[in-house]
């Protein structure tokens, strides 16, 4: 194993960052090479939890002479937004200065353009280099994997639909519960891997056989436990053990069975009003049209003070808001539904 830093000058005097990547080289050039990060937004750390375990199993493999294709890990890809702090709390999904999301504004390049990611990159800023670093980094793999989480969630993936239904590998060793169907119109990381990917040159490519960039949602925030972390990693190494980057005759394939809807069937449930927040379903539950979702408590103490939530289609509910006061308009949940929610969706992320 190589272990090396990725060093990120700071934008004033005296600062600098360092990211921690560990590399691992394949014993089989045919074998494909794999991008592992997680931490891109810092305060997401059930990825880092799930990396640390995995890299304890790659080195006792790689002693085993079982690493087949080269595997690079970033358990921490973002020391930058790891600083911010505000009140006591880490600020780690936008950049304080910028207020841009970290998992946006990635550079949009075809694949034989890697190398102009890294051109006057000394003239730019720290957030800036951290981004193109991170994504010539990534584009020099076969299979980009980024790990990210939601705030009260299942386990679920953002899927491009040019690598499904190819990547369901990846979801069956996940245990996912719902796979997300991107429409790649957006400027996070993964997907501008993915634009890469499907402009080898000339015509944009459809699908992109072998190859993989996928945002993987482990849960929520507060799931960061040993014994999570460590299935979490058992999954990651069956997924890599069936693309045949690591050797092991243990593992058996097996078949995704939960939900993959397109973006357009995601319901985004937002509060039509400021108010405290009474949820009468969790994440997980299937719900019908017309169920009611929460309550929110909008003028504390008068008769008339409060206002139902309900659901506007059927579907599974994924994720929901850990906060319980919501501003106008604050998303609430996400259900997967079994039809198309709206017309008016924007291309791109769900979320800023």
């Amino acid at each position: 194993m190589e272990h090396s830093q990725i060093i990120i000058g700071g934008d004033t005097a005296g600062i600098e960052w360092r990211i921690p990547v560990f590399r691992f080289k394949g014993n089989d050039a045919t074998a494909p090479s794999v991008h592992i990060q997680a931490a891109l937004h810092a305060n997401e750390l059930p990825g880092t939890a799930l990396l640390h375990f995995l890299l304890e199993r790659l080195r006792k493999a790689e002693d085993d002479g079982a690493i087949r294709g080269d595997i690079t890990i970033i358990p921490q890809a973002n020391p930058i937004g790891l600083a911010q702090a505000h009140f006591g709390e880490m600020e780690g999904r936008f950049d304080l200065n910028t207020r841009t999301n970290f998992n946006r504004d990635f550079p949009l390049v075809a694949l034989g353009e890697r190398e102009t990611l890294l051109e006057d990159i000394d003239r730019r800023s720290a957030v800036d280099r951290l981004k193109r670093t991170l994504l010539h980094t990534a584009l020099g793999a076969d299979l980009v994997l980024d790990l990210h989480c939601d705030d009260e969630s299942l386990q679920y993936a953002y899927i491009d639909t040019a690598f499904w239904p190819e990547a369901a590998d990846l979801a069956a060793a996940l245990d996912m519960e719902a796979v997300f169907l991107s429409d790649g119109e957006s400027t996070a990381f993964e997907e501008a891997v993915g634009h890469a990917f499907k402009r080898k040159g000339g015509e944009t490519l459809s699908t992109v056989p072998g190859r993989l960039s996928v945002t993987v949602e482990l849960r929520g925030k507060r799931d960061v436990y040993p014994d999570m972390a460590k299935r979490d990693a058992a999954g990651l190494w069956r997924f890599l053990a069936g693309r045949g980057v690591v050797a092991d005759p243990a593992h058996a394939a097996e078949t995704y069975a939960g939900p993959a809807v397109p973006l357009d069937n995601i319901e985004m449930v937002r509060a039509p009003e400021p108010g405290t927040v009474l949820f009468h379903r969790d994440i997980g539950e299937t719900v019908k049209a017309g169920d009611l979702l929460a309550t929110l408590i909008t003028r504390p103490g008068a008769p008339d003070g409060t206002l139902a939530v309900t659901a506007g289609h059927d579907g599974l509910i994924a994720t929901r808001s850990s906060a319980r006061y919501a501003r106008r308009g604050d998303d609430l949940m996400k259900i997967a539904c079994h039809e198309a929610t709206g017309r008016n969706r924007k291309p791109g992320t769900l979320e800023d």
